[in-house]
């Protein structure tokens, strides 16, 4: 019997899992943690064979979480669980000690392979996966992170000149998550200001031409 753990802040996403894999004689899902903190406290008095791990958690990257997990349980097999396939995080999750890495639209079919390839200590990566990691590698533009919807808005915002306050007023958020998104996306583009910040984001194209 395999037992898998999936490691994900959307129930939804947890239940969709839970149910693709019910009927499998030789799976059982034996929990589940929405961040990073669960999961480590699981694994201090529990077992699982296969852990399915998102990439984006709340508290701690899945990334992060993965070389955690492997250096304190070498046995565990580590799937990484995504919608990102871009390449810089197929490369990094794999380097920290990733036995495979699915995309979240995978079907039935696709995730159960993956888990029973990952639970005989081989590597599974998905197509997609696959061929972003062989496109980042010998591409280093394509080393961009994917940005998501919200982020878009704010560094869009932040490139014409607005503050925290007043981008947390047009986007109906709190300074603070707008704080957060900022630091964020310092994070993400590895610049270290705002000034970095804008100026990247024109080179590669990942805002619009401010108006006016």
């Amino acid at each position: 019997m395999i037992r898998v753990f999936i490691v994900d802040d959307h129930p939804l996403v947890q239940e969709g899992i839970k149910s693709l894999l019910t009927n499998e004689k030789d799976i059982e899902v034996c929990g589940y943690a929405m961040n990073a903190q669960s999961c480590i406290g699981y694994f201090v008095n529990n077992k699982a064979d296969v852990i399915l791990m998102d990439i984006n958690l709340p508290d701690k990257s899945g990334i992060d979480l993965c070389r955690e997990i492997k250096q304190s349980h070498p046995d565990v097999m580590v799937l990484g669980l995504s919608t990102f396939n871009q390449g810089s995080y197929v490369t990094r999750m794999m380097e920290n000690g990733a036995s495979g890495y699915v995309l979240k639209n995978a079907d039935k079919t696709e995730m159960i392979e993956a888990i029973h390839q990952v639970s005989k200590g081989k590597t599974y990566l998905s197509f997609e996966a696959g061929q972003a990691m062989r496109k980042e590698n010998s591409n280093p533009a394509s080393q961009i992170p994917v940005l998501t919807r919200r982020e878009k808005e704010i560094l869009q915002l932040i490139a014409e000149g607005f503050t925290n306050p007043e981008i947390a007023s047009q986007l109906y958020l709190s300074p603070t998550t707008v704080d957060t998104h900022r630091k964020n996306l310092l994070a993400k583009l590895n610049v270290k200001n705002t000034a970095s910040l804008v100026k990247f984001a024109m080179e590669h194209d990942l805002i619009g031409k401010s108006p006016g």
